[in-house]
C-alpha cells in the first residue's frame, strides 16, 4: 500500500502547488464572464459554482479512468507514480488552460480556439479530427455502460442478437437525446447532482474498502509477480512507452477533456472558479483512476478467476461486489455506469455545438436543434451495430477512440502554448510545451507500430516519434512567434 499512498500524496500535494502556479500564470480577474455577457438561456447560463464542479467532474470521468487504469495497471505498481505525476504536470494542467482561455475569450468552443491561435488548415484538420472523436466518444460511452448494465446489473447476457441489450441502449440514447437538446440547466443541471452523489459513494466506497479488506497491493521495490499477473514481465513485452500513455488516458491527460471544459466556460460566473473547476476536476478524476488501478491489483494479486485482466468491465464487477457486498456493489457499479453516460451526453452535445458554430447554424429552437442531433445520433447508432456485430469489432473502436483521445491533446497544448507567447508569458510556454512534446512522441510513435496504423517495427516507430516531438515544438513555437509579432505582449 505504501506505493499507493505516495502516489495519492503526490497527487494532492501536486494539485496544491503546481495548480496555484498554472492560476498565477494565467492571471483570472473580475471581468464579467460569457454567461452573463452573452446570457441565451441554452447554453450561456450562469451556474452556481458547485454545480459547474460538478457537472464538468462528470462530463470528463467516462470509463477511461476506470477501464484504462484497469488495463494500465497490468505494467506493475508503476502506475501507482505515473498516474499522478502524469495528472499534475500533463491532464489537470491542460485542463484549467483549456477552459480558462476559452472563458476569456467569450466562451468559444475548442474549433474556435484552434482557428484563433493557428491557422485555417490545422483548423480543419482539427475540425475532422475532434467529430471522429466525439462519434468515437458517444458510440464507447454507450457500448460500455451498457454492457456493464446489462450483465453485471440486471444479469442479462449482452449479446448483440438480445433484445434486452438493444432495449438497455435505447434507453441511455434517448437520454443522450435529451441531454443533447435541451438547455444545460434544464436536464444536465438538475439530473447530474443525483449522478454526483451515485459517483461519490461508488469511488470512496471502493477506496475506503481498499483498506478495510487490506487489499495487498505491489510496490515498486518488491518482485512485481502477483496472483494472476507477472508485472514484471507484462512491462518488459509491452514497451511501457508508448503503450501505457495511450492504455491510461482518461487519469493522466485527455484530449476530450477539452471539448468539456468548453462548455463550462459558458456556465461559469467568475473566472477565478477556475482553478477548482477545471484544475482540481481532473484531479479527482486522477483520484478515481489511482483507486480503480489499486482495486484491480488487489483482486489480480489475490488471484481472483473471476478478475479476467483481459475483460476489463468484468473486473470492475469483481471488485465492486468483493469490496461492498452484493448491494453496495451494485450501487457502485451504478457509480461506473453514471460516469461513461455523462461523458457521452456531454460529448454529443459538444459535437453538436461544435458543427452549429462552425457552419453557422441556428440552434435557438428546440425543433434545430433536434434536427442536427438526429443526423449525430444516426451516425453514432451505425457505429455502435458495427461495433457490437464485428467480431473483435469494439476493441478496434477502444484503440481507435484511445489514440484519437490523446493525440487530440496536442492541438490543445499548442494552442495554450501560443496563447502563453502571444500574451506576454513567454517565459511560461515550457508548462504546456513540453507534455505536447511527449504526447507528440507518445501518439506518432504508437500508431506508427500499431496494427491499426502503419505496422512499422519498434525502431523506425521510435525514431519517426522523436523527429515528430521535435518538429511539434518547433512548429508550435514558430506559431507563438508569429502571434506574439502582431499584437501587445499582455493579457487581455
Amino acid at each position: 500500500m505504501v506505493t499507493f499512498i505516495i502516489g495519492l500524496a503526490i497527487l494532492f500535494v501536486g494539485a496544491a502547488v503546481y495548480g496555484k502556479f498554472c492560476e498565477k500564470i494565467f492571471g483570472p480577474d473580475d471581468r464579467e464572464t460569457p454567461a452573463y455577457s452573452k446570457q441565451d438561456g441554452i447554453d450561456y447560463v450562469p451556474m452556481k459554482n458547485w454545480k459547474n464542479c460538478l457537472i464538468n467532474l462528470l462530463n470528463i470521468a467516462g470509463t477511461g479512468p476506470i477501464i484504462g487504469p484497469i488495463q494500465g495497471i497490468l505494467f506493475g505498481p508503476i502506475a501507482f507514480l505515473t498516474i499522478p505525476i502524469g495528472n499534475i504536470l500533463g491532464g489537470a494542467m491542460h485542463d484549467y488552460f483549456c477552459g480558462m482561455i476559452c472563458t476569456r475569450d467569450g466562451g468559444t468552443q475548442m474549433p474556435d480556439m484552434i482557428k484563433k491561435y493557428t491557422n485555417k488548415t490545422v483548423f480543419w484538420i482539427y475540425e475532422v479530427f475532434v467529430c471522429v472523436l466525439l462519434l468515437l466518444v458517444g458510440a464507447v460511452f454507450i457500448y460500455t455502460p451498457g454492457d456493464i448494465a446489462a450483465t453485471q446489473v440486471f444479469g442479462f447476457d449482452g449479446k448483440p442478437t438480445s433484445a434486452s441489450t438493444w432495449v438497455i441502449y435505447a434507453v441511455i440514447f434517448i437520454y443522450y437525446l435529451i441531454a443533447t437538446v435541451f438547455p444545460i440547466d434544464k436536464i444536465i443541471g438538475k439530473i447530474y447532482p443525483v449522478f454526483g452523489a451515485i459517483l461519490l459513494f461508488s469511488a470512496i466506497g471502493v477506496f475506503i474498502g481498499l483498506f478495510v479488506q487490506g487489499y495487498p497491493l505491489t510496490e515498486i521495490w518488491d518482485d512485481w509477480n502477483g496472483g494472476l499477473i507477472q508485472y514484471s514481465n507484462y512491462f518488459g513485452e509491452n514497451h511501457f512507452i508508448p503503450i501505457f500513455f495511450i492504455t491510461v488516458a482518461c487519469g493522466i491527460l485527455s484530449g476530450f477533456h477539452s471539448t468539456q471544459t468548453a462548455i463550462i466556460s459558458r456556465t461559469m460566473t467568475s473566472e477565478k472558479q477556475g482553478r477548482n473547476t477545471f484544475y482540481n476536476m481532473m484531479v479527482l478524476e486522477g483520484f478515481i483512476a489511482m483507486v480503480w488501478a489499486a482495486g484491480a491489483m488487489g483482486v489480480y494479486n489475490l488471484g481472483m478467476q473471476a478478475a479476467d485482466p483481459s475483460l476489463a468491465t468484468q473486473t470492475v464487477g469483481v471488485v465492486c461486489k468483493h469490496l461492498l457486498g452484493n448491494i453496495g456493489g451494485i450501487i457502485a457499479l451504478l457509480g461506473v455506469i453514471v460516469l461513461p453516460i455523462t461523458s457521452g451526453d456531454t460529448a454529443l452535445r459538444a459535437l453538436r455545438m461544435t458543427i452549429a458554430d462552425t457552419f453557422h447554424l441556428d440552434q435557438s429552437t428546440s425543433g434545430k436543434r433536434l434536427g442536427l442531433a438526429s443526423i449525430i445520433f444516426a451516425l453514432v447508432a451505425g457505429i455502435l451495430a458495427w461495433a457490437k456485430f464485428s467480431n473483435g469489432g469494439f476493441a478496434v473502436l477502444w484503440r481507435y477512440f484511445a489514440w484519437c483521445n490523446q493525440t487530440l491533446a496536442l492541438f490543445a497544448l499548442a494552442c495554450v502554448t501560443i496563447y502563453l507567447i502571444g500574451n506576454g508569458k513567454a517565459k511560461f510556454c515550457w508548462v504546456p510545451l513540453l507534455p505536447g512534446a511527449w504526447y507528440a512522441f507518445v501518439t506518432c510513435t504508437y500508431i506508427m507500430n500499431a496494427k491499426i496504423g502503419f505496422h512499422i517495427p519498434w525502431t523506425g516507430a521510435y525514431i519517426i516519434g522523436a523527429c515528430f516531438a521535435l518538429a511539434y515544438m518547433f512548429v508550435v513555437v514558430w506559431f507563438g512567434n508569429k502571434r506574439k509579432a502582431k499584437q501587445p505582449a499582455t493579457l487581455k
